[in-house]
């Protein structure tokens, strides 16, 4: 395991945040809904995201889109997984892998919500935040890409269940961030006393994520414990109805 110094390789991390941030603002929902002439934004709830786009354009173009959104956040963090894999901070356990892809991840979320080339108007980040977790619990074993995945549709089976799609889809978010940190915490409890910056980090990044998709559905959060909320059907929604809009 080779060792690096954070001072040497600061700049690499702000590379990452920038392109990943960048990556983010790429918004296939717009990018979708105008190769079919219409304007995501101009429709529907107006919020370009998965769920708007599964009510305007049907389940499976809804579904397309998540599966990008997803790529988005994937992608960010398997690249920078893989170029600081087998280093480590000088004089400490941690690995710089672990926290170069959620710094990546995390900008991948915050281009995707806050998009430069819409004004900061994007959508709430649910399906890039799940990408980022997918492939950010992932590269720690293969396997862990199929219990993901099959977390993911447990996720859809509450839903489907409870119609509460926005709470279904922040209570998914919450528990990977939750496996993900006992990850961390497995590897790096006998060295915390040493390394409890990095470490505090760590963990700082995973509630970021957290905290920016609770916060961008603050709405829908006030209108669900009024008791206003719109329910989240999914075959409402595979027959072009509407459903609430929380992706």
């Amino acid at each position: 395991m080779k060792e690096i110094a954070l001072a040497d390789c600061w700049y690499w991390f702000l590379l990452a945040a920038v392109v990943s941030y960048f990556l983010g603002c790429i918004n296939f929902a717009v990018i979708i809904s105008k190769a079919r002439h219409r304007d995501v934004r101009k429709i529907g709830s107006g919020n370009p995201g998965s769920m708007n786009m599964s009510r305007e354009f049907g389940l499976k173009v809804g579904l397309l889109n998540f599966l990008f959104d997803c790529l988005k956040g994937g992608i960010a963090v398997i690249a920078v997984y893989y170029i600081f894999e087998g280093y480590r901070f000088e004089g400490t356990k941690i690995l710089v892998s672990d926290m170069a892809r959620y710094v990546a991840g995390l900008f991948a979320v915050i281009g995707h919500i806050y998009p430069v080339f819409l004004k900061f108007k994007g959508g709430k980040g649910i399906a890039t935040t799940y990408g980022v977790f997918w492939f950010g619990i992932g590269c720690e074993d293969p396997w862990y890409f199929m219990f993901v995945l099959v977390a993911f549709i447990l996720v859809l089976l509450f839903i489907l269940i409870t119609e509460m799609g926005s709470m279904g889809s922040l209570l998914g978010v919450t528990a990977f961030s939750i496996w993900q940190g006992s990850i961390f915490y497995d590897r790096y409890v006998g060295v915390m006393k040493i390394s409890m910056g990095y470490v505090a980090v760590l963990f700082t990044l995973l509630l970021l994520l957290n905290f920016l998709t609770w916060f961008r559905h603050r709405e829908n959060l006030i209108r669900l414990f009024a008791g206003e909320e719109h329910r989240t059907s999914v075959k409402k929604l595979h027959g072009g109805k509407r459903g609430m809009d929380n992706m």
